[in-house]
Formats: C-alpha cells, structure tokens, sequence
C-alpha cells in the first residue's frame, strides 16, 4: 500500500516527534531520519519531492547551523524539493535564512499534525506543476513561446499546430493581452513560410487617413508629401504571413479594399495603376464582437467571412486555471537573464495571490507584475507583497483549488497514460495509486473517452 502514498521525509532528532508524525500522516509514507547524515542518505534512497525539517539537529541541537546545513545539501542533491522548516517560537531569524537558502515554507512548532498535512499536499500540487512545465520543456518545443498545460490551451495548441501547415486565413479572438501576436508568430513559425517575413500592423494604432497607404504603399507623386514610391505592409510581407492586429478597429472605407486584396490576392498602390500580385498567408486578431458590430453596420459581413476561414478563441487567463504559475515562473526566468537577477521563485503566499487573481490585464498584465517584483525584491523569493495585487480583487480561493486540482490530476492521468503506453497498471504506480483508484478518478473527471481515444490512435 505504501507505493500509492507520495514519500514525504520527516527530519527531526526527536524519536517521540518522528513516531508521531509516521503516526498521524498517514496520507503519504513517512521516512524518517534524525541527522544531516541520514538525511542525505534517505533522500538519496527515496528522492521525496517534500521534506519537513526541524533546524536543531545534533551534534548542536540549540542552534540552527547543522538544520541549516542539511537543507543547503538537500538542495544541491535535488534542487526541486519542497522543504518545509519547523523553528521554535523564537527562531523566526533562522527560519528566514532558510527561506532565503531555498526552503518553500517554515511554521513554528508545536505544528498540528493536519495542518502540517495541508502544506505537504499544497507543496506536493506545486511540485507537481512544476515538474509537469519542466517535462513538458513549456509545453512543447514545437509550438513557439506558447505556455500552459490547461485543457483550454492544449485545445488551442492542437489547433495551431494543426492549421499551420495549411494555408487558411486565421481570426483569432481574444481579450487585450491574451498573447494573440504570440500565437500568430506559432503558427508562421510552424508553417512552410517559417524563412519568410512576419509583418505585423496593428489596425488601431494607426491613424484611419494613413492606415491605407501603410498597407497598400503609394507611388510618387499620389498625395502630398509623397516624394517616392513606397512598397506597403502587404507588399513587404510577400512569400510569408500577414497579421493584422484589431481588425475590428478597421475603418469601414478601407474594408472594402482589404476584402478584395484576399479575394483576388493582389493590391494596387495608392496613385497606381498596376495591379500586383501578392502570395501571402494572413491572420488577423481581435477583441471586439465582430458579430455585434456587423448587426451595428460598423463591419462588413464579407470581409468577416473571408478572415473567419478558421478562428481561435484564446482564453483569457483567469479562465486557464494553473496555467499562470507556470506562466509567473517562465517570466522570472526571462526577467532575471534580463535583468541580471537571480530570485530562485515565489513563496506560498505569492503563489495563492497569483492563482487568485483574476488577471483583467491578462498576460501582459502578469509581464508587468512580475518585472516589477524582480525588481523591487530584495530576497531570494518574490513575496505576495512584492507582487502589488489587491487581495479585494482576489477570486474565491475554494472554487478555485477545486478546479485547479481537478484540471491537473486530469491533465496528469491523461499524460501519463499516454507515457505509460496506454497501460493502466503502469500508469496507476506512476501516479502514485492503486488501480481501484485511478478508475475512480477516471470516472470522476469523465475523461473516459480520452483515455479510450488514446488506446484506439
């Protein structure tokens, strides 16, 4: 029964604290271990993902030194563990050092044998998850700069890499900030114009009375000020992949063009009289109601049928459920190569504010929290403090972790099972449960039928 429990060690020099503790977490199997020394010796035999560690260890049990010591060996041996520090009451200086050498969490004894279980199944959910980012090399090193492993953007992901090869005109549709340029330059980058350039217009930055000539170019001489030819966006992405950012925000006058630019694949410059022909893939973006506006006459109802060929809908991030830790923890990577930094990751609190959140601002919004807070930061690990989100506008912490355990035990049995070659006994001992169990929590997620698609492909 014990190769079902997750291995959690409990480092302590009291035999009364161990047998209690092997006692009442019964949730996991306990192994023990009462110095540095057989500490290193257990974690190299059982490599657990979650220690508890009390710092006063002998040959000093009254000062934190040889605590503090066994945690820095634990993780060089296996940097990923989730420590979790238990200090006396006047220890608190101790137990920030050790958050400072990379412990996840500390608690001041006496700890509750149910609470101390609380944190070891939140620090076993984000070892999860990082080990899941870290496996899946960001997902996939085929779909460019595209993170998440929610079952919204492994649909959306699926359909990138699907339509890249083809060369169908994309709407994608999505809120400010929800990573559409990203997902346009995946699908070029996918496709047999990957060698080509990638022009990109945004349609609402430009004003409407240059928006024309940006795009189609102009010949000497067309208007005033236009003192020699100039090739156009369009003409400049020849051979490879147009994206036309907001095309909601396109003026009417100019729609009617456009539509015959993708109908007929050739444009004639402003003050031309040649038609020229142009072989391009287009993919156009927006977070208007394209629909809304076509019943308001405020868009053309061909024009929207001839980007709308294929669409995507990118979620927003609130709505991607784990998806912003994996996220938080790609852009602390970027940010400190970028910033010469070298904050190690977050503490519990800053990762319950990120999860809670409810992100208005989408990813970008994210970029900008978490630059901040690399550079505000003065510790090892950002803080929720550091970080500068309202806890007003936080979301409902309980529905949340339901959901967001629900998504990851689904998204883990389906991978791996599909890693275990579509067997159920081999993917029952890599989770960590029995048989009986996994087909309970089959049934539970009503993932029958992808666990039954990936036996029949």
């Amino acid at each position: 029964m014990s190769d079902s429990k997750p291995k959690v060690l409990v480092i302590d020099d009291d035999p009364g604290i161990l047998k209690q503790l092997k006692w009442s977490l019964n949730d996991f199997e306990v192994i023990t271990a009462d110095s540095q020394n057989t500490a290193l010796a257990q974690m190299r035999l059982h490599a657990p993902v979650v220690v508890t560690l009390d710092l006063g260890l002998p040959p000093d049990p009254t000062n934190a030194s040889e605590g503090l010591a066994t945690l820095s060996g634990i993780l060089s041996l296996f940097p990923h563990t989730k420590v979790l520090v238990l200090t006396g009451n006047d220890d608190r200086t101790n137990a920030l050092k050790a958050i400072d050498l990379g412990a996840t969490d500390f608690f001041q004894k006496p700890v509750m044998p149910e609470i101390l279980s609380h944190f070891i199944h939140r620090a076993l959910k984000i070892h999860r998850l990082e080990a899941e980012n870290r496996r899946l090399n960001l997902l996939s090193p085929t779909v460019n700069s595209i993170i998440g492993s929610s079952s919204a953007m492994q649909k959306v992901m699926k359909m990138v890499e699907r339509i890249a090869k083809n060369n169908i005109t994309t709407l994608l549709l999505g809120e400010s900030g929800t990573g559409k340029e990203v997902l346009a330059k995946a699908i070029h980058s996918l496709s047999d114009r990957d060698d080509k350039p990638f022009v990109a217009i945004n349609c609402a930055s430009i004003p409407e009375n240059l928006l024309e000539s940006e795009l189609f170019g102009y010949e000497k001489g067309a208007f005033t000020g236009a003192n020699k030819q100039t090739i156009g966006k369009i003409e400049c992405a020849n051979g490879g992949t147009l994206f036309l950012d907001e095309i909601g925000d396109m003026p009417l006058a100019l729609q009617a063009k456009m539509l015959r630019f993708l109908q007929e694949r050739q444009i004639e410059r402003i003050g031309g009289r040649t038609d020229i022909s142009v072989d391009i893939r287009v993919i156009c973006a927006t977070h208007r109601d394209l629909s809304g506006m076509i019943t308001a006459e405020q868009f053309r109802e061909d024009l929207f049928y001839r980007i709308n060929e294929i669409c995507i809908n990118i979620p927003a991030l609130r709505d991607r459920d784990a998806d912003v830790i994996l996220l938080a923890k790609t852009l602390l990577n970027q940010f400190n190569l970028e910033l010469k930094t070298r904050i190690k990751g977050f503490t519990p609190k800053a990762l319950q504010a990120l999860t809670t959140y409810p992100w208005p601002g989408n990813i970008r919004e994210l970029q900008n929290k978490i630059k901040s807070a690399v550079i505000m930061s003065d510790a090892n690990y950002i803080d929720d403090s550091d970080l500068g989100l309202l806890a007003g506008d936080a979301r409902d912490p309980i529905t949340l972790l339901r959901v967001v355990r629900a998504e990851a035990e689904s998204q883990a049995i389906i991978s791996a099972y599909e890693i275990c070659g579509c067997n159920m006994s081999k993917t029952a001992e890599q989770l960590g449960v029995t048989r009986p169990t996994l087909y309970s929590l089959i049934e539970k997620y009503d993932i029958n039928e992808l666990i039954h698609n990936q036996s029949s492909a």
